[in-house]
This record gives C-alpha cells, sequence and structure tokens, in this order.
C-alpha cells in the first residue's frame, strides 16, 4: 500500500542555499510536473518577498540554479522557470530511484519542506538510510496511508469533518447565514460551545495545511 510521507531538509543540503542566506524570509513554492524527464521535474517556481527584482537577482546567483526566466509577475509573487544544476539533478535521480515521487516542495527560512509518496511502507526506511548514508538530514514529520481520507491528509478528526460539511450543507458559510451555531449543534447533538471550537480548530487545521507556505515552522502543532 502506498504511503505518504513528509519530510524536512535544510537548504545547504538541498537548493537554494545562497538565496535563503541573502533572503531568509523568502518563500519559495514549486509545481512538479508528471513527466519523466529529469529536467522537468521541478520547472516552475513561485517566489514571494517584497522585491520580486532582488528575488530574481538572488536565484540567477545561486548555484544550484543553471538558468533562469521570469514568466510573470503580480504584487509580490514571481513566476520563474528553472533549469537545475547536474548535483541537483542528480540528488532528484535519486530520490526517483529510492521510488519516491515528489508530490510537494516548499521552502522558506531555509529549510524545505517536501511531500514524497513511496508504493510501499518499507521503501520509506529505504529512502532515508540511502540518504542518512550520504549525509542527507532528511527529517520524517508525517507519515500516513496513501488511501487516507482527506481528513487525515489535513489533520482533520471526524469530528471536526463532520462539522465542516454540515456547516457547508446547513448554509452556516453562506451570506447571509443559512443557520447559526445553535442550529449545527441541534444537528450534531453536542454543546454550542462544542460547535464553535471544532470549527476553530477545524479551520485552522485547514487552513494551515492548504493555505500557508510556512510549513517547516508549524511541524510542532501537527502531532
Amino acid at each position: 500500500m502506498s504511503v505518504i510521507t513528509e519530510f524536512t531538509i535544510p537548504a545547504d543540503a538541498f537548493a537554494l542555499h545562497q538565496t535563503f542566506e541573502e533572503i531568509p524570509d523568502l518563500m519559495i513554492e514549486f509545481e512538479r510536473l508528471a513527466t519523466h524527464s529529469r529536467e522537468w521535474i521541478m520547472p516552475f517556481l513561485w517566489a514571494s518577498d517584497a522585491d520580486i527584482d532582488t528575488v530574481e537577482r538572488a536565484l540567477r546567483a545561486d548555484p544550484s540554479i543553471e538558468n533562469l526566466q521570469r514568466i510573470g509577475h503580480d504584487r509580490n509573487i514571481g513566476q520563474f522557470t528553472v533549469e537545475w544544476d547536474e548535483e541537483f539533478q542528480q540528488l532528484i535521480d535519486q530520490i526517483v530511484d529510492q521510488h519516491g515521487i515528489m508530490q510537494e516542495a516548499e521552502a522558506t527560512n531555509g529549510s524545505w519542506f517536501l511531500k514524497l509518496k513511496f508504493v510501499e511502507r518499507d521503501a520509506v526506511q529505504e529512502f532515508q538510510e540511502f540518504f542518512a548514508e550520504r549525509g542527507y538530514n532528511f527529517e520524517l514529520q508525517r507519515l500516513y496511508e496513501g488511501t487516507a481520507p482527506k481528513e487525515r491528509e489535513y489533520d482533520l478528526t471526524p469530528e471536526q469533518h463532520e462539522v465542516l460539511v454540515t456547516a457547508l450543507e446547513m448554509g452556516y458559510f453562506a451570506i447571509p447565514r443559512d443557520a447559526q451555531i445553535g442550529d449545527l449543534a441541534d444537528e450534531l447533538d453536542i454543546s454550542t460551545n462544542a460547535v464553535s471550537q471544532r470549527l476553530r480548530r477545524a479551520t485552522r487545521n485547514l487552513t494551515r495545511n492548504t493555505l500557508t507556505m510556512s510549513a517547516p515552522e508549524g511541524f510542532s502543532e501537527r502531532h
């Protein structure tokens, strides 16, 4: 059965270390293409910072990038196409050789957050051992089944998932609202205070796991 793993790794062991030294609070997000070409594993980069021109200069000077082209710019978010240097390409090759599929890659504050999928659970340990022997300190943060329900992937408990779905179906999120906290409490047969707490916690977990780019800073809250 496939498993999803979430790792962190410092930038100096992965990519863009020099860029993060120059712009520590830069936020980076990559889009992966479904391709077997090593050059197109992580070809699109989004960078968020107050000055995209400064970000572009830093990225162009970073030794882990062979070629960079800006293809879009909206306010403080720049989109780029990236060609990686050979050393990073080889690292990606090694991840693929260990039967890992890169699903997400984000970075900020000099730390990378990687979401990888493995066909078998045993491959996760082999992956860690393989890279540990080569001096790469991938730190496992989460591991769950690839067929896990969405509520588990987003850190939602069954109760939090239920209250969100009920609120949506009853029109609690509509403008104007078609249902109030008391209506949800009656439907779920729990107190209004319990409904309120579940909604707040569910919204926090859902937002943190779907919208934010600062995953490495929030790992302690996931367990």
